[in-house]
């Protein structure tokens, strides 16, 4: 409506909902390149996979639409999933792989143990956000504001207790 476009004129530009959709996703993961950009400054491996988890979280309370989009691409999307020719956030997946990968202690791990330890951390962020109006319904806002600033610090304790885990695993191994 902003653009003065009805749905069938939107969908005639992009040629099917598909390529509309094609091009939200695209869109979100370039948004995820900046925050990976702006983490990628920090020269430990560890700090710069939990600021990037940080800055994800941040944005996923500022952008409630992408968060859900990004919930939807990822996990809730079987019809999609069967058809897809193309997979916009693959190169998002395989950053968070390689990120794990690159934290010492984790330099081993197969891809499937990097990407499960990630993709624990996006659904916990994005669990969190997509259940806020429950939440706030549930607790009240006040709660929910408190909730809101805890938040954030127990998801980098979730991150650095989960990264220490494997690292001191590792060593004793050794």
């Amino acid at each position: 409506s902003e653009l003065g476009l009805t749905k069938q004129a939107l969908l005639h530009h992009f040629g099917s909902k598909e390529r509309l959709y094609g091009e939200v996703l695209k869109r979100v993961s370039e948004r995820f390149d900046a925050l990976y950009l702006a983490a990628d400054q920090n020269p430990d491996p560890a700090d710069r996979f939990k600021r990037f988890m940080l800055g994800l979280q941040h944005n996923a309370g500022a952008r409630g639409g992408q968060t859900a989009l990004l919930i939807r691409e990822l996990l809730d999307n079987k019809r999609r999933a069967d058809t897809a020719g193309k997979w916009y956030l693959k190169p998002f997946l395989e950053r968070l792989i390689a990120m794990v990968q690159a934290v010492p202690g984790w330099d081993n791990t197969s891809d499937a143990e990097a990407l499960a330890f990630a993709y624990q951390v996006l659904g916990a962020l994005n669990y969190y956000y997509i259940s806020g109006s429950t939440l706030t319904n549930i607790f009240g806002a006040a709660e929910y504001a408190r909730l809101e600033q805890a938040f954030p610090g127990q998801l980098e304790r979730l991150i650095d207790a989960t990264l220490e885990a494997r690292s001191t695993r590792r060593q004793k191994r050794q």
